[in-house]
């Protein structure tokens, strides 16, 4: 029964794309409730746990000339090292393991539809705090590299500071962000989740090799291009909340 619940691909009669609770326990007077989601999530996180302890110890004893894992995972290093420095310049060298830990988290989690998982990002629960994070991000590199008259200024554009009537309106469209990330991601992957469900659903008999066509569009392209959308509009929240400061003069002057 759990088996049929957690793989949303796999042909049979309890197969939907709905979360579905596991088990409950009392904490606190209060029931809580591990469904579904969760197990999927524990799955991903536990497997990236041991691919990134792997890659680790690869790392430890790597060698000059990479080869076999090694290489692939100096692939991932420097594909993601590019990504940032191109879209955040100078300004992405603190932001480069956050980055980098969002995409490979996302994109595995995207792609977890190809093992036959419900995809954690298909939960609303998971994609809203990756908004809510990169929100916060924002706003603390807002306030470290800016003043606050710079600040203010910004927020009343594009009228003059001392008529702040575009205010209210900049500061819903700031409030926005962590929703229409979420949203965007959270959307995008539980339609396909939805539609590889009615699939199999609905084509019980006869689907079986041919959707495979449809796990490589609905998880692994778009998949990846939600990720990838993801994380360049959150390098350039961030870079455009540093502004056009002198950062790496303003790093070595934390340090």
């Amino acid at each position: 029964m759990l088996q049929n619940y957690l793989l949303a691909a796999d042909p049979g009669d309890k197969v939907d794309f709905m979360i579905h609770e596991v088990f409950s326990y009392q904490l606190f007077g209060q029931t809580v409730y591990i469904t579904t989601s969760h197990v999927c999530l524990l799955i991903v996180v536990l497997v990236l746990c041991a691919f990134f302890i792997i890659g680790g110890n690869v790392f430890k004893k790597a060698t000059e000339i990479p080869s076999g894992f090694q290489n692939f995972l100096e692939i991932i290093v420097e594909f993601l090292d590019g990504m940032v420095g191109k879209t955040m310049g100078s300004k992405g060298r603190g932001f480069r393991n956050y980055i980098g830990t969002i995409f490979i988290f996302i994109l595995f989690s995207n792609i977890s539809g190809l093992l036959g998982l419900r995809p954690p990002t298909a939960d609303y629960g998971v994609t809203l705090p990756l908004g809510i994070v990169t929100f916060l991000l924002i706003h603390i590199n807002e306030f470290r590299f800016n003043s606050v008259k710079d600040i203010w200024k910004d927020k009343c554009s594009p009228l003059p500071p001392w008529f702040p009537l575009w205010l209210p309106i900049n500061l819903i469209g700031d409030f926005a962000v962590p929703v229409s990330l979420s949203l965007r991601l959270f959307a995008n992957v539980l339609s396909g989740t939805v539609m590889m469900a009615l699939v199999y659903g609905l084509l019980q008999k006869v689907a079986y090799g041919w959707p495979a066509v449809l796990h490589v569009y609905f998880d692994l392209f778009s998949g990846a291009i939600q990720t990838y959308v993801f994380c360049m509009l959150t390098m350039t929240y961030i870079s455009n909340a540093i502004g056009d400061v002198e950062v790496t003069k303003k790093l070595s002057e934390d340090k």
